[in-house]
C-alpha cells in the first residue's frame, strides 16, 4: 500500500514539474503580458500568471483522478466551461505560434539570406518527416 502511495506521490510531483514548465514556457513567450496589454489590465499580470499555474496544478489533479478510475460529475455545464477554457488555451498557443513564425522572417532579414531559403525550409520539413518516421518505426508511442 505504501509503495503505491509513494509512486502516486512521485507521479504527482513529476506532473506538477512538467505542468509548471509548460506554463512557464507560455508565460515566457509573452502571451500573458500580451493579453494584459490588449485588455488594458497590465496591473493584474501576476494574477493571470498565478491563475495559469493554478490551472496547471488542477489539471494535473484531474488527470490523475480520471486515470485512477474516477470521474467528475460535472455534466454538460462543466463540459461547456472546460470547452471554453480549452479554446482560450488553444487560441493562446496559436498566437504564440504566429509569434514564432515571425522570428523566421526577422532572422532571414537580419542574416541577409537571399539564396537558399527554400533549401532551409526543405531541410526543416525533411527533418520533421524523418523524425516522425523514426518515431513510428521504432514504436516509441507505446
Amino acid at each position: 500500500m505504501w509503495e503505491m502511495f509513494g509512486l502516486a506521490f512521485v507521479g504527482f510531483a513529476g506532473g506538477i514539474v512538467v505542468a509548471c514548465g509548460a506554463v512557464a514556457f507560455v508565460i515566457s513567450l509573452g502571451i500573458v503580458p500580451r493579453y494584459a496589454g490588449i485588455t488594458r489590465t497590465a496591473d493584474r499580470v501576476r494574477l493571470y500568471e498565478d491563475c495559469s499555474m493554478l490551472g496547471a496544478f488542477l489539471g494535473n489533479l484531474i488527470y490523475l483522478y480520471e486515470n485512477w478510475g474516477g470521474s467528475l460529475p460535472l455534466g454538460q455545464a462543466g463540459l461547456a466551461v472546460l470547452g471554453i477554457f480549452s479554446g482560450i488555451f488553444l487560441g493562446s498557443w496559436i498566437i504564440a505560434l504566429g509569434e514564432v513564425v515571425n522570428v523566421f522572417s526577422v532572422m532571414i532579414r537580419r542574416l541577409k539570406l537571399t539564396r537558399g531559403i527554400g533549401l532551409i525550409i526543405l531541410a526543416i520539413a525533411a527533418g520533421k518527416t524523418l523524425g516522425s518516421l523514426i518515431f513510428f518505426w521504432k514504436g516509441w508511442w507505446t
